[in-house]
């Protein structure tokens, strides 16, 4: 079982996979009043608790907003079955060992409102769906597609036998992003916070990619990197 909270990603949750919620426990009805009307028409189960209440069951730290849903394990894909539905050129995340929860959920938000189809994970150091990730997703991580792989460098090669090029992110020895085609099927790789990405998961990519920079900062957040590079795949795609 897991826990969502926070009004926007149980609403998304809701949406998305009503079968998958036990219960949402509801703090303040006059707050979540539209929340309430949809967990009632999809057939699901309302409790009211005390915010003290949710504060022990989410954490002290949850901005839970007086809403916690229960559900069951997320579901994660298989990178076939996401392309096998895709329609348009595929466009991938693929993540080498991010750990921060809530840098995964900006990405996984960011990847969901400019058009691509998956996120792809490692199973091992690196962050999973959490109750964080969700939050910070504001309910995205209900919609777009997530695989979680045991080896990252093969399932690069998995989508590139797929037919996607991989584009690296990188700090140096990188083409602007502008420069480079990405109307086609593409998969950016980006590295974790700090480390960046492996010597091996970089020999995987078939591109690099350099964000311009000026000022002292030596890189980007990698949420803002994902961001910009996937900005700029929507804008060559129009």
């Amino acid at each position: 079982m897991r826990l969502v909270y926070g009004v926007n990603p149980v609403r998304e949750l809701i949406r998305s996979r009503p079968r998958d919620v036990a219960v949402v426990y509801v703090a303040d009805a006059a707050v979540a009043k539209e929340l309430i009307a949809l967990a009632r028409d999809r057939a699901i189960a309302l409790e009211e608790r005390t915010r003290r209440e949710l504060d022990a069951l989410a954490g002290p730290d949850a901005r839970h907003q007086g809403v916690v849903a229960i559900a069951g394990e997320y579901a994660y894909r298989e990178i076939d079955d996401v392309l096998d539905a895709t329609v348009e050129p595929p466009l991938v995340v693929v993540l080498d060992g991010v750990q921060d929860p809530r840098n995964l959920g900006a990405i996984v938000r960011s990847a969901h409102v400019l058009g691509a189809h998956a996120v792809v994970l490692a199973k091992d150091r690196a962050a999973p769906v959490t109750p964080v990730t969700v939050k910070a997703s504001a309910g995205a991580t209900e919609h777009l597609p997530i695989c979680r792989v045991t080896n990252l460098v093969r399932a690069i090669e998995q989508l590139k036998e797929r037919g996607l090029w991989a584009v690296g992110a990188m700090t140096d020895k990188g083409k602007p992003p502008a420069s480079l085609d990405l109307k086609g099927p593409i998969a950016f790789v980006l590295g974790a916070e700090g480390k960046g990405m492996r010597a091996l998961v970089e020999r995987a990519c078939d591109h690099r990619a350099e964000i311009p920079m000026t000022g002292r900062v030596a890189s980007l957040n990698v949420s803002v990197a994902a961001g910009i590079l996937l900005y700029e795949a929507r804008r060559q795609r129009g």
